[in-house]
């Protein structure tokens, strides 16, 4: 695979057993497949420390706002959005395979959001009751028809709010 970022040819890493492709030499990125992020993103899980020091070239740069190409996929425009509710690190998700790439730096910048995964759970569950959780009630509450449109609502922001650090189910929800 290619990195998305640099065009750099990934290198496979397997770090206990998860294999994840980072862009050894290059710009220093990282590739996970779908919900592999989840085992390295904590400061208590140690095998994410080997990521945060990807050896890389600094001759290399990288345009961090450009939009990248999912490199499993091909030519899949991977979206960006925010990795928590904090909004202080944007991360790469390909909408088809839902694989995610990290640029240099933002593993790190990941780890140090929050101290566990309960207090990033708190924090989104919080933010969605607070904007949308009275509203959403309110409307399912009126009519059905209102209902699936809150529920359409609820998928669309989604991609803003991924699922992945909203767990369970609310109940005012659509994930």
């Amino acid at each position: 695979m290619k990195c998305p970022a640099c065009g750099n040819e990934l290198t496979p890493l397997k770090i206990g057993q998860i294999t994840v492709d980072v862009c050894k030499n290059g710009c220093g990125g990282v590739w996970f497949d779908k919900a592999e992020l989840l085992q390295f993103d904590e400061p208590d899980e140690k095998a994410g420390e080997i990521l945060v020091s990807i050896q890389r070239n600094t001759d290399v740069a990288v345009n961090t706002d450009a939009k990248h190409k999912c490199p499993r996929c091909g030519n899949i425009v991977m979206m960006r959005h925010y990795f928590t509710i904090k909004r202080e690190v944007a991360i790469d998700e390909c909408p088809k395979c839902g694989g995610i790439w990290l640029d240099a730096g933002e593993l790190d910048a990941i780890r140090k959001e929050y101290i566990s995964e309960k207090s990033r759970d708190e924090d989104a569950q919080k933010f969605i009751e607070s904007n949308f959780g009275k509203k959403l009630d309110e409307m399912t509450r009126e009519s059905k028809e209102k209902a699936q449109r809150a529920k359409k609502f609820a998928k669309i922001f989604r991609f803003l709010c991924p699922s992945y650090y909203i767990k369970g189910k609310q109940n005012w929800g659509a994930f």
